[in-house]
């Protein structure tokens, strides 16, 4: 090859990983549209797991599931103010048996720990989507934090 030629090599080459790189980047790198959704649903995750405590320490006290959130703001100070932290839309909260209940909100994506094994997959996991979560409250003394 000519002197000239190997320049023109080692200069495509230097192109493509240079633009393989920025395409990587693109592709790994996570949005700030995504992040910020990323974000709402990790806040949510945490809104939840608030409201779950506080419906274990009302069980605790009362000895029943409380009928509203309402009835948590009262008696625990969960401020009212807990809400969807995109759409303001309060959380949803149902009383399914004696200790059973159910807290939903809608997530903007997916999260999953990834595990295989049902035991150290997160009861928190969810699809995109409505996703509802069935908790039985636990006396507050014998809570697990999760």
């Amino acid at each position: 090859m000519k002197r000239g030629t190997w320049g023109f090599v080692i200069g495509a080459l230097a192109t493509c990983v240079v633009l393989g790189a920025v395409i990587a980047g693109v592709v790994l790198l996570e949005s700030p549209r995504e992040a910020r959704l990323r974000r709402f649903d990790e806040r949510r995750v945490e809104d939840l797991r608030t409201l779950a405590f506080a419906v274990d320490a009302y069980w605790s006290r009362e000895g029943r599931l409380p009928d509203s959130l309402s009835d948590l703001a009262e008696t625990q100070g969960i401020p009212e103010g807990l809400v969807d932290p995109e759409t303001s839309e309060a959380y949803e909260y149902r009383v399914i048996g004696e200790r059973t209940f159910e807290l939903c909100a809608v997530f903007a994506r997916e999260a999953r720990t990834g595990a295989r094994n049902a035991l150290l997959r997160s009861r928190w996991d969810h699809d995109k989507g409505r996703a509802c979560f069935r908790l039985e409250a636990q006396d507050q003394d014998a809570s697990i934090d999760w």
